[in-house]
């Protein structure tokens, strides 16, 4: 029997590994601008083509590598940051796994150039494939240099795997915020297409944070510090009113470094409950300062995963401080446990001089007496009507005896109520054409079966949903030129979508130019009620943000936006007609049974059902 096992060349077990480590090109741009920090690096400028798949350029001004150095650094399992077993547990770097640059040059052409500071010439290296193509002196600056270009040219069906250049490129923006975020100290810098995107100076936190996510965000912070054993806390959270409908403005790092837990986030959701709405999520900023071993980052090769030593710990100490800064800045009501609170007067009584209560008896008071004394001011007709009724039995009088009380507990013969002469019989209601709608929103009709019951809200929102679809195919939404432009302040990342998607937005009947991190609308569509402007644009950018939505979908979603907007608008339902006209409309949709929300809005109770109530 022949042998079945043997042992794989390196250029596949290196494409096999480059799988798990480089996912997409922001896998790439993490790595390397991961390393430049760890290299010390105060200045790290990045330049990407056709987000990623063309160039990714990393040049950073740290420590650079030596000529045997710059030949190792791409060999499997070759790092600077591990010597021994116990190091995994004391991680301070970043990268640590030992296979990221082996991994790039096995599904890339790779261009490095490195310069220590006392050696006279640097290192330029190019790889293709794993297999080294040139290796000689040149000039550069201090620091390293990578050109990774053709990003899995020898691996097609990963690259054909990869999403649409604004869906990449998104990521590779998500990574490079985290970084940004963690390092604020380090001069940053991002190109797309030749286009900056970002240049951040070396900046306080606060500042940093300002500078990536837009001005409008200094005044949204609110600081957050705590100092315990068992972990140093410190960042920003966001105030209630400015909870979104999506997570992005959601960060977690240990000790620099980004990472995700769900767990810690239901302590942040906890402690703003009861202040934000439903459906939204509050942001924040916040930065743990651990032990390196009391947590272990060898959990995900993409290392955003962590497992903490003591997290029931951190979980309260993170919901208390929350909740201690919201009350310190006044976001929300602080209680003093320590106070006696029940001495306090009513603002009004604060200057008045305390009086001893005096109490009054009427000594003549006769509970069976026909008249009786009364310091009230008049009666109700409901307690006429009481007393009258005692008076029948027989009490009132200054005599009573046993026959009146037991005419007070005697229980008349229980007769049918009548109904009243204004009531209509079900069977009358089954065959009649009225409409009847029923506290401004809700319908009711007969039907052959029973009863219908319709959702008026939800009929106009699909019908609206239904009319706008039919005219988008083949017709820009009809739009309205505001006399003065609605100013409406948004973060980088809705700048970006607004400037990617302008044309599709100019086709949903939205018109507007940004200035500064804000947006001038000029023109929106028709149909939006005023009111209802400033939510649409929210629900616009949420839609946006889902990075893999096609411009299908978004037009999908924001047109369901129009129309659930366009259906919270005064009902105008006072006739038998306009509801006649509504149901008609309503029924003539393809879909008229849900609402695009997926909300149902007709029901439907059967006569057996109506019986089974009163049985």
């Amino acid at each position: 029997m022949s042998d079945f096992i043997q042992l794989l060349p390196d250029n596949i077990a290196n494409q096999i590994a480059a799988g798990e480590v480089i996912q997409r090109p922001a896998s790439v741009v993490k790595e390397l601008m991961e390393n430049a920090i760890d290299a010390a690096a105060t200045k790290i400028d990045i330049n990407i083509k056709d987000a990623g798949k063309t160039l990714i350029q990393v040049v950073d001004n740290g420590k650079g590598m030596s000529e045997a150095d710059a030949v190792l650094c791409f060999k499997r399992h070759a790092t600077s940051k591990i010597r021994t077993a116990d190091d995994l547990f004391a991680l301070t770097t970043k990268g640590f796994r030992g296979e990221a640059l082996a991994s790039v040059a096995a599904i890339a052409h790779v261009e490095m150039r490195t310069k220590t500071a006392d050696a006279e010439t640097g290192r330029k290296i190019l790889i293709e494939g794993s297999e080294i193509k040139l290796n000689e002196d040149t000039v550069c600056p201090q620091g390293t240099s990578f050109e990774i270009k053709n990003l899995f040219y020898n691996v097609p069906a990963r690259r054909n795997f990869l999403k649409k250049d604004s869906t990449e490129f998104k990521h590779i923006q998500d990574e490079f915020e985290r970084i940004a975020l963690s390092h604020p100290d380090i001069h940053l810098t991002l190109k797309h297409n030749e286009s900056e995107v970002y240049n951040l100076p070396s900046a306080i936190l606060r500042k940093r944070i300002v500078n990536i996510l837009g001005p409008n965000f200094n005044d949204r912070l609110v600081p957050i510090e705590e100092n315990t054993e068992i972990v140093q806390l410190k960042g920003f959270a966001l105030k209630p009113e400015f909870a979104k409908k999506t997570r992005g403005d959601q960060y977690f790092f240990v000790n620099d470094r980004y990472f995700k837990s769900a767990y810690f986030n239901h302590a942040i959701t906890k402690a703003f409950e009861g202040m934000v709405q439903h459906g939204k999520f509050p942001g924040y900023f916040l930065y743990l300062d651990i032990a390196p071993q009391k947590i272990d980052i060898n959990v995900h090769p993409t290392k955003t995963e962590i497992k903490f030593e003591e997290e029931k710990f951190i979980y309260s100490i993170l919901l208390s401080s929350i909740r201690l800064a919201l009350g310190k800045y006044n976001i929300a009501p602080s209680l003093d446990f320590e106070r006696e609170t029940s001495f306090d007067l009513p603002l009004g009584m604060g200057k008045q001089t305390p009086v001893e209560p005096t109490i009054r008896v009427n000594d003549n008071f006769n509970p069976f007496a026909t008249t009786t004394k009364s310091t009230s001011s008049g009666t109700g007709k409901a307690t006429d009507n009481f007393s009258k009724a005692i008076m029948d039995q027989g009490f009132g009088t200054k005599e009573t005896d046993s026959a009146d009380w037991e005419n007070f507990y005697k229980i008349e013969d229980e007769s049918p109520i009548e109904e009243e002469n204004n009531a209509i019989p079900f069977e009358d209601f089954k065959e009649s054409e009225t409409t009847f709608i029923i506290k401004g929103n809700y319908i009711i009709s007969s039907s052959k079966s029973g009863l219908m019951l319709i959702h008026a809200r939800r009929a106009i929102e699909q019908i609206v949903y239904t009319d706008t679809s039919n005219r988008f195919v083949s017709n820009p939404i009809e739009s309205q030129s505001l006399l003065f432009p609605i100013e409406k302040e948004i973060s980088s990342n809705e700048v970006n979508y607004w400037t990617e998607n302008q044309s599709l937005l100019k086709q949903l009947g939205f018109d507007g130019e940004i200035k500064e991190g804000t947006l001038h609308l000029k023109s929106v569509p028709s149909v939006l009620q005023e009111e209802s402007i400033s939510r649409a644009i929210d629900e616009l950018f949420a839609t946006l943000a889902y990075q893999d939505i096609e411009k299908g979908e978004i037009a999908h979603a924001f047109i369901a936006s129009i129309a659930k907007s366009a259906s919270m608008k005064n009902l105008n339902l006072s006739t038998n007609e306009s509801i006649q006209g509504l149901i008609d409309q309503l029924f003539q949709c393809e879909n008229h049974a849900y609402s695009p929300r997926n909300k149902k809005i007709i029901e439907t109770i059967s006569l057996d059902e109506i019986a089974q109530k009163f049985a």
